[in-house]
């Protein structure tokens, strides 16, 4: 029998939104960090036309817990959850360039796991997602971040994330 035009429609909807959600999940970003070291989590946004003072930026961690706010471009830490106090870092140089990464200083196997960053203003919104992954020592983690040290010079010389 031949299927419908509803179903062809159906299969169409459902093989585009697969292919949607797969992409999804591959332009999650990866970063390696080994115990006592530090990472820089990316986030950027291409508004460049928006307002500094109109952005909010509010970084969280898997467990929705507060790691960094960025309140109307200027930080903010008043409801940091206390586990990333002193362990969180910005680069409000940055700020101007749309750049809102952090650096996470310490790292313990505690630390491994999502950490989502929302970047808010009156017309749009938008999330970047960045997967962590703790290592025991060093030698470990540099045998894997060739692509990691490569993306931290890249960090200061592009404001766009790169996939």
């Amino acid at each position: 029998m031949k299927p419908s035009k509803f179903h062809l429609r159906c299969r169409y909807c459902f093989i585009c939104a697969f292919l949607v959600l797969i992409n999804k999940v591959f332009l999650q970003d990866t970063v390696e960090g080994f115990i006592g070291g530090s990472v820089v989590l990316p986030c950027s946004s291409d508004e460049h036309d928006v307002k500094l003072q109109d952005i909010n930026v509010l970084w969280r961690d898997k467990g929705s817990e507060t790691v960094y706010d960025i309140i109307s471009g200027k930080d903010s830490v008043e409801r940091q959850n206390p586990r990333y106090k002193n362990r969180a870092e910005t680069f409000p140089e940055e700020y101007e360039r749309r750049n809102f990464s952090i650096k996470l200083i310490d790292l313990t196997h505690a630390d491994e796991g999502e950490f989502s960053c929302f970047i808010t203003h009156s017309s749009d919104s938008k999330q970047e997602t960045v997967r962590l992954f703790i290592t025991d020592s060093a030698a470990v983690a540099s045998t894997e971040s060739p692509q990691q040290e490569n993306h931290d010079l890249q960090l200061f010389s592009s404001c766009e994330t790169q996939r």
